[in-house]
């Protein structure tokens, strides 16, 4: 069920068992990226988690229209950290996203700063009515 409702909303789909320690194998656009240092840090169901982000490979960086210069820039940055906070809010609920551990100057934070704002909102959509945004072109995600 989770792979195929991340995937209708943000085009990426998890293999793990959300357990920390866990590892999180992050398949996009057809391409699997398996790497020991994608893993569950928490998970506290309907509350809390939080991952390493995802290697940037080759295979990723074909699939998401990044050319080698980018790719290579990324590959000299240390792994950043996602963390989904769950908290009540009246009858309704307060969803914070904090996407931090960037090195000073990154691409990195540059090219997720425009994603999570959309990837966020089609997550809203969906959950409110059951569809989904239009894609964003993945030259979008690098302006």
């Amino acid at each position: 069920m989770w792979p195929a409702f991340t995937r209708r909303y943000w085009g990426v789909a998890f293999e793990t068992d959300w357990q920390p320690g866990s590892s999180m194998v992050w398949e996009e656009n057809g391409r699997r990226t398996v790497d020991p240092e994608q893993r569950v840090l928490e998970a506290e169901p309907y509350r809390r988690l939080a991952y390493t982000w995802h290697t940037t490979t080759p295979e990723w960086a074909a699939g998401a229209g990044v050319d080698d210069e980018v790719l290579a820039a990324l590959a000299t940055e240390s792994r950043s950290t996602v963390t989904f906070e769950i908290e009540p809010l009246g009858g309704t609920v307060k969803l914070t996203v904090v996407h931090d551990g960037f090195p000073a100057g990154s691409t990195m934070r540059e090219m997720i700063s425009t994603g999570w704002p959309h990837l966020l909102s089609d997550l809203k959509t969906l959950m409110e009515t059951g569809e989904t945004l239009p894609p964003v072109p993945a030259e979008a995600w690098r302006s």
